[in-house]
């Protein structure tokens, strides 16, 4: 069966992780993503964290799955006329280059539509337009940028990054939507466009709930946040509120058995208002279920160090698999916290493709995350990255028409 995004043709010239996240999911969706790289250097990421020898590390292989790698200097005068050949050719041309590069190296957005009027091109950038838009963003940068650091953590400690890659990764995501989208409207239209997902932009996204309590301030303290039940007064800005829920629903992260010697051993606990009963029963404290401080969500908002406080007794008595055991056929929502180590070894997470074991000629077999989006007539399945320069001959042959003369030739110029 045909894949979603098959008859699709990526010019990929993006590096590290947010662009190759994005690339990544759009060869995972069928499209045929050409990974261009400069010849005997490629991504930097193959050399990054080296864990085997002599072999592309695992920050290269798990972005770059389902690729083919063109090594190409685009210095060279044969190089550009190769490049300008593939901007004619293909569908998209992603980027995450610093700011200025591309039209330094002649591709500026109005020649790439003159070679090609249908191209989609899509940025990555630390920024939008503005003051910062020329600077050099990483990671960490982006979620301190894009309001994430300010409400992470604990009130009384330093702002924190989160493990997740909201900044890379997330915009990766963000950019790969944009580039659907404009797929989607070329074909009314006839038209490429630009597409752009600035960094900060991405992360502010996936804060908004923050962004939310920040205009409800004005209408007095964040009742949810555990500190209106301390007596703790608010400052004008969204305050950092540990494991607090970010919904209306309060939630916690709570200890279970093991947890002086288990680092993952706790639980994540939501009291949710339809089932407060049950949680009562489950917790021995039926006399709540009518008290006037606990017996309706408002009741308990002052007293929700009470509340978890009575929960986690409960908890430290079971691991955290039976606490869901226990609270799930009830509908009391409650989740483990899963250790990487636990995730790996998660049959289901095999059996579904989240996780995948892959094969490489260089390292051997190793685990990768699998698609997140499942398509049910597209089943994907996740091919090892390229070594570098892996299909140059090939590209340039069946993509771009080179003979094997002109393709000889392309060597000794130095351009592949």
């Amino acid at each position: 069966m045909s894949k979603a995004l098959d008859h699709i043709k990526i010019l990929d010239f993006t590096h590290v992780q947010s662009g190759p996240t994005c690339t990544q999911l759009l060869a995972w969706m069928g499209a045929d993503v050409i990974k261009v790289e400069r010849p005997g250097v490629g991504d930097a990421t193959r050399k990054q964290l080296v864990d085997v020898e002599g072999a592309d590390s695992l920050y290269f292989t798990m972005l770059n799955h389902n690729k083919r790698s063109l090594t190409l200097n685009s210095k060279t005068e044969s190089g550009k006329e190769v490049l300008e050949r593939l901007v004619k050719t293909c569908d998209v041309l992603v980027e995450n280059f610093a700011p200025g590069a591309l039209d330094r190296m002649g591709f500026s957005w109005e020649r790439i539509q003159e070679l090609n009027p249908r191209m989609i091109m899509a940025s990555v950038k630390g920024f939008g337009p503005g003051p910062y838009e020329d600077c050099k963003v990483y990671e960490n940068v982006a979620q301190c940028a894009g309001g994430s650091a300010s409400t992470t953590g604990f009130r009384d400690g330093l702002p924190l990054v989160t493990g997740a890659q909201i900044g890379d990764s997330g915009t990766g995501l963000h950019l790969a939507f944009g580039i659907c989208a404009a797929l989607l409207h070329r074909e009314k239209t006839g038209r490429g466009q630009r597409v752009l997902a600035p960094m900060q932009d991405g992360v502010l996204n996936l804060c908004r709930v923050k962004l939310r309590d920040q205009q409800r301030l004005k209408a007095g303290p964040l009742k949810e946040y555990s500190q209106y039940g301390e007596g703790i007064p608010f400052g004008d800005a969204t305050p950092r509120a540990g494991n607090d829920s970010g919904g209306g629903q309060p939630g916690r992260i709570l200890k279970c058995k093991g947890w002086e010697t288990d680092p993952d051993a706790y639980t994540y606990f939501i009291t949710q208002a339809a089932v407060w009963q049950k949680i009562c029963d489950v917790i021995g404290k039926p006399e709540w279920k009518e008290h006037p401080d606990y017996a309706t969500p408002p009741a308990r908002l002052p007293h929700l160090n009470e509340v978890f406080g009575a929960i986690e007794e409960w908890t430290m008595t079971k691991t955290k698999y039976e606490v869901m055991e226990i609270c799930n056929p009830l509908d009391i929502p409650v989740g483990p916290i899963l250790s990487m180590k636990e995730l790996a070894e998660e049959p289901s997470l095999r059996e579904t493709g989240t996780i995948v074991e892959v094969d490489h000629p260089e390292r051997g077999p190793y685990l990768s995350v699998g698609c997140p989006v499942k398509l049910s007539d597209n089943d994907v399945v996740v091919e090892r990255s390229p070594l570098l320069g892996e299909h140059s001959d090939e590209i340039l042959s069946e993509v771009l028409g080179y003979s094997a003369d002109e393709i000889a030739a392309l060597r000794e110029a130095g351009a592949v």
